[in-house]
């Protein structure tokens, strides 16, 4: 059919597979709303017809894609396919001009073409190693949600002192390698904001809301001391509330406090050496910081949805919004000095992970995508797909799918770009991380697109370039010398997983999913991991590893009517899949003793010592594990029922617990006393001195 033809040429999905054997054809309706989203007219049988003679003729004309690859420096497939005798042209990143391809540097540079028969191509070249670094050596580390780590000095939340704290804590008494923590992205303003991480309103740069107010230099010659300290005296109050009188962990209120402290701070004049850092980081962040501050400033005037905004305003290149720049250039300043403070705090917590020893340090997390009423939304508008939000077909967990109400880059015009967004959105991150988690690493592949207004049903896959998305983060990763971690739960199409792992993304293997899927269905035995992966038992959208072990995660689910059978027979599913597990375990030497005798945190013990016999590169210990909370920090298909990512970390019974008290937790030093004899048991076999290096 000529619609699925042209679907076809522009990477729109007419069908998928939820499961192996199954094929479900998508609609027209969403394949026709796709193709417009990308600019392609499929309204009508004419119209079908018009555009796939246009794109089959652009295909046969065309000399080169807008993109091309280069691996590891070898001649990309591309280039081998121009007619004999085409002369190419390219300009590297560094300035210099070439007449080949051969033995050019890493990086993006200016490719031209042009052929005997007088036809021109311009693409950009990406150059990038085979591989991504390779973890040095095997390591285990905390994984935590940043928010709900309090210390005795936050302000109502994890900041990013606690952040440096754990890290500093964690490296030196601890062994670890590393500290995962939530995406630390800006989130989109106003009361109430949304608590989720996941919905930001910029993924390039990161909320000042996790500040520690103290640690910045000119806080300390802050003229209207009486003003401060009631702030302070106002945000012991809010820390209190959290852990001393069981409320939520309220970040509207805390960032109030501290926009207020931070407004104080601001009328401190920077000392010559801080106005010079100050300048080069405006200068470093060019347009896409203007970009950013310039929302923020107007979202304070207009609010936070920017389709909303005064028509002249909606455009970021428009003379309105020139003009209203000028007229918020206070504002404008304000934000972009707390864009400055928050880059410079996390680069201090990266610093405090290595100078602790940690061979990887911070692990930060990449969300899916953005707010669609939110800065990168607003500034970069060309690139997303109007009228579309990315989520997930209909599957086996979920009959109806998912919108996750963020809007899809559009594909065609990341290619035409050379990729510039992504690879300055990873750039920016990779300033202050050893790692990068990417959330649905599936989307570097494809997401399902879903036309706003239509259920989840209504969708459809939309390809991406796999091998220039994977091409562009091995050559920003391997710049910054840091690993790629990539959530690659769920359903996963064919190669998928293979493609990533060979060009050394780690996966994401969490133990109660790991069973022998196409054997018998039993617990996979641990020698029959996947290496190249961070091993845990559980994350942040799963119940934690005590609330499993004893049932709790099915009981709360029927509170909040979310079971999708009767209870007793949920309880009895869960029971004997958790009994199965710990049987397994008893067998494998590394659980003693059975039924009431065994307590839930020795069993606790049990699930780590597994996840340590795996040959897994990196196993990550959920810090709520440790002391035996129960609360999950999300409950998946909840909004309001539920206190989604508004809880503190808490022992067994719900108490919740500061830093200093984690740190002093004789459960937790049991815990990781076992994770660090095993894995001195486990470098010991292997001849490694725990670094990664071979015993001389």
């Amino acid at each position: 059919m000529p619609l699925s033809r042209l679907a076809a040429l522009h990477g729109v999905a007419t069908s998928y597979s939820p499961s192996p054997g199954r094929t479900v054809p998508a609609t027209d309706t969403a394949v026709v709303a796709a193709l417009a989203a990308l600019g392609i007219d499929a309204s009508t049988p004419d119209a079908v017809r018009a555009a796939l003679a246009a794109r089959e003729a652009e295909t046969r004309d065309r000399l080169l894609p807008p993109t091309v690859v280069c691996w590891g420096g070898r001649p990309p497939d591309a280039l081998s396919a121009l007619p004999d005798g085409t002369r190419l042209r390219i300009t590297t990143e560094q300035g210099e001009t070439r007449a080949g391809a051969e033995q050019l540097p890493p990086g993006v540079h200016a490719l031209h073409a042009t052929a005997p028969d007088g036809r021109t191509a311009d693409a950009h070249l990406v150059v990038a190693p085979d591989r991504l670094p390779t973890p040095p050596g095997r390591s285990h580390g905390l994984l935590v949600q940043l928010y709900s780590l309090l210390s005795r000095r936050s302000w109502g939340m994890g900041d990013l002192g606690d952040l440096a704290e754990l890290t500093a804590w964690a490296g030196r008494a601890l062994g670890a390698g590393f500290v995962q923590v939530n995406p630390l992205h800006a989130a989109v303003p106003g009361t109430p904001t949304d608590p989720s991480p996941y919905r930001p309103s910029s993924r390039r740069f990161p909320d000042p809301v996790h500040l520690r107010i103290e640690d910045i230099p000119e806080f300390a010659y802050v003229a209207d001391r009486d003003r401060l300290r009631a702030l302070l005296e106002r945000a012991g109050r809010l820390r209190a509330s959290v852990l001393d009188k069981d409320a939520l962990i309220d970040r509207d209120a805390v960032w109030e406090l501290k926009r207020e402290a931070l407004e104080l701070i601001r009328e401190v004049p920077l000392g010559p050496g801080r106005r010079a850092a100050y300048a080069d980081f405006l200068a470093e962040g060019g347009e896409a910081l203007e970009d950013h501050v310039t929302w923020c400033a107007l979202a304070e005037v207009h609010g936070p949805e920017w389709q909303r905004w005064p028509v002249g305003l909606r455009d970021p290149r428009s003379p309105e919004t020139a003009r209203a720049r000028c007229e918020l250039m206070d504002r404008v300043d304000f934000h972009s000095r707390l864009a400055w403070l928050t880059d410079a705090q996390l680069a201090t917590a990266q610093r405090s992970a290595r100078d602790a020893g940690m061979p990887v340090g911070l692990v930060h997390d990449l969300a899916v995508g953005v707010h669609p009423g939110g800065a990168d939304a607003w500034a970069q508008q060309e690139y997303y797909a109007a009228g579309m939000s990315v989520g997930a077909p209909p599957d086996a967990f979920n009959a109806r799918g998912q919108d996750w109400g963020l809007p899809p880059w559009r594909p065609d015009r990341l290619a035409a770009s050379g990729y510039a967004p992504y690879r300055h959105l990873l750039r920016a991150l990779f300033r202050y991380t050893g790692a990068l988690r990417i959330d649905h690493v599936m989307g570097l592949f494809r997401l399902w697109w879903i036309p706003q207004g239509q259920p989840p049903t209504e969708g459809t896959y939309v390809r991406y370039d796999a091998e220039a998305m994977l091409a562009v983060l091995t050559l920003e990763a391997s710049r910054a010398g840091a690993l790629v971690i990539g959530e690659d739960l769920g359903t996963v199409e064919p190669g998928v997983r293979e493609t990533l792992q060979e060009r050394g993304v780690l996966g994401t293997s969490v133990l109660w999913f790991e069973r022998d899927w196409e054997g018998d269905g039993r617990p996979l035995p641990p020698e029959r991991w996947r290496a190249d992966c961070l091993a845990t038992a559980t994350t942040h959208d799963l119940p934690p590893t005590a609330s499993r072990l004893t049932g709790d995660h099915v009981e709360l689910r029927d509170r909040l009517g979310l079971l999708a059978g009767a209870l007793a027979d949920e309880r009895a599913a869960a029971s004997a899949e958790t009994g199965e597990w710990l049987a397994f375990f008893a067998r494998l030497g590394l659980l003693r003793g059975s039924g009431s005798a065994v307590s839930e945190e020795a069993e606790i013990q049990a699930v780590h010592r597994f996840l340590l016999r795996t040959p897994a590169r990196m196993v990550g210990i959920w810090l709520p594990d440790a002391v035996g909370d129960r609360r999950p920090q999300n409950l998946p298909g909840t909004w309001d029922q539920y206190p989604n990512w508004r809880l503190p970390v808490a022992d067994a019974a719900g108490r919740p617990m500061t830093l200093e008290e984690l740190a002093a937790s004789p459960r937790l030093h049991a815990l990781l006393d076992v994770v660090r004899a095993r894995a001195g048991d486990v470098r010991a076999r292997a001849g490694d001195d725990g670094g990664g290096r071979p015993r001389r």
